[in-house]
């Protein structure tokens, strides 16, 4: 690898205020905000919109659309054509 092109790769958390969940890991993202962690470290933290504990996929509150028979009725009507 070349030195002085690559972004720093550092720990970072990322936290998901509507659902009050945070996490450490590793990333080159920059951030001026900080966040002191659970280790007693200060380390820049990145505010989500969207996390596994937010995202209605993940918590099971998301809606599943059954779009069969909107198929059916198509296939049904424009066979003939």
């Amino acid at each position: 690898m070349k030195k002085g092109i690559h972004p720093e790769y550092r720990p970072v958390v990322f936290r998901d205020p509507s659902a009050g969940f945070a996490f450490l890991t590793r990333s080159t993202v920059a951030s001026s905000r900080t966040v002191e962690w659970e280790d007693g470290d200060v380390h820049p933290v990145v505010d989500v919109d969207v996390s596994s504990a937010s995202h209605p996929f993940y918590t099971g509150r998301g809606r599943i659309l059954d779009t069969a028979g909107r198929v059916e009725r198509f296939k049904q009507r424009y066979a003939g054509r």
